[in-house]
């Protein structure tokens, strides 16, 4: 197969879901996977043309499953947030020429009902503080095309998929979220900004049509993606792989729920506070809403990961702030002690010269610098794994010392 062809299909689809940063990228997905991904994760794949079968224990908004599926590498992806894994096989799905004029002809639907307000729209979400995020003239239009979506689609149809990809793009183009930050935060909107007319319509009409061209381009097979957590893999996954790509939450202390949760509430995979709260402790590196409380009062398993060099670091961050030194320290240990459970997964499910690569940054807390890409080196080491190396990517930001690295290794 062509490379670049490949690719340029790739992009196309990469496309048609969601635009959040075009800062980082023309072809963002979310801004939790930068355009870089996907040819850092293409390349890898070429790299290794006889592979069979491909595993991503953190699927996030599918890179790898898309890539590995463009390719015609049968593959599996989990994720333990559902509305990731939704997105994911929203993503990956093979649509007919049929399919999608079934959506097209849906979202023209839609589109009039909601402009004609001819039907109740749908409940505010419960997103705190909305008002930051909306305004009133948009937040009505999102109200009545999200209840007009769902009238004019069938649960469980690549119709109401196609739709509410585009209703996604069109919540966050017309909300007021900024991501010129590592984390999301909120634009200062001036007098003339607001005076400028937005028509949330030709939005919309303009997303429809983004999307269904991304989805013209099929990939060559389908992926499996699982609702399920990484740290039982044996529990949802059976066979054995040839290659592991994938790049699990960084030590970072930011809630990928967080960033997630206008999806999430609009789409109605949240509910409230408290289901953002469990989901986040939930996951390998929560650290969200009632997830941090919960932090102060954790103990360590008796099983843990057991580091010198993590230990030292951790010594130095307690000494350099009390109650929060703390709670940093109980979040690096959960966080090191989740990365090493699901680590010890992995060797049942690989086969022999089975190859890993795990994309992941190092952080720092209170000017302390945690080589994550080190110690999951040792953990790899120590498992038996062979061939570890630490390969740097690129600089994270301005911070010299922030850096991606694909830690790579191969089982015996």
């Amino acid at each position: 197969m062509n490379l670049s062809t490949t690719r340029a299909q790739l992009s196309r689809r990469a496309e048609y879901t969601f635009k959040v940063n075009t800062k980082t990228s023309r072809h963002g997905w979310l801004r939790l996977t930068p355009a870089y991904s996907l040819k850092l994760v293409e390349e890898l794949l070429a790299s290794h043309a006889p592979v069979k079968r491909v595993i991503d224990p953190f699927c996030g908004t599918g890179t790898t499953a898309l890539c590995a599926a463009h390719r015609g590498h049968e593959v599996v992806t989990i994720d333990i947030n559902p509305f990731l894994v939704w997105f994911t096989r929203a993503k990956t799905a093979q649509y007919s020429p049929e399919s999608i004029e079934e959506a097209s002809i849906a979202g023209r639907e839609a589109l009039q009902l909601a402009v004609r307000r001819v039907i109740t729209p749908a409940a505010v979400p419960p997103i705190s503080n909305i008002a930051r995020w909306w305004s009133p003239k948009a937040l009505e239009f999102l109200r009545y095309l999200r209840a007009a979506i769902e009238q004019v689609t069938q649960h469980n149809t690549s119709s109401r998929d196609l739709l509410l990809v585009a209703f996604c793009r069109t919540l966050i183009e017309l909300s007021n979220a900024a991501f010129n930050h590592q984390s999301l935060s909120f634009r200062n909107i001036n007098s003339a900004e607001k005076l400028l007319p937005i028509d949330e319509s030709a939005v919309f009409e303009d997303n429809i049509q983004f999307i269904l061209n991304g989805a013209r381009e099929n990939p060559l097979s389908n992926a499996s993606v699982l609702l399920a957590d990484s740290r039982q893999l044996r529990k949802c996954v059976t066979g054995q792989f040839d290659l592991v790509v994938t790049s699990p939450p960084y030590a970072n202390r930011i809630s990928y729920i967080r960033e997630l949760r206008p999806y999430m509430y609009w789409l109605g995979f949240l509910k409230n506070g408290r289901e953002a709260g469990e989901l986040d402790w939930a996951a390998i590196g929560g650290t969200w809403g009632s997830a941090t409380s919960r932090l102060l009062n954790w103990e360590r398993p008796q099983n843990h990961f057991e580091s010198k060099q993590l230990d030292n670091i951790l010594n130095e961050i307690r000494k350099r702030n009390g109650k929060s030194g703390k709670l940093i320290v109980n979040y690096l240990n959960k966080y090191f002690d989740d990365l090493w459970t699901h680590l010890c997964e992995l060797p049942g499910l690989l086969n022999i010269d089975a190859e890993l690569h795990y994309i992941v940054g190092n952080s720092t807390f209170y000017g302390i610098l945690v080589p994550t890409e080190q110690i999951l080196a040792d953990m790899l080491s120590r498992l038996g794994f062979s061939n570890v190396v630490q390969k740097p990517i690129r600089k994270r930001n301005s911070n010299k010392s922030l850096i991606e690295f694909d830690v790579t290794a191969r089982w015996r």
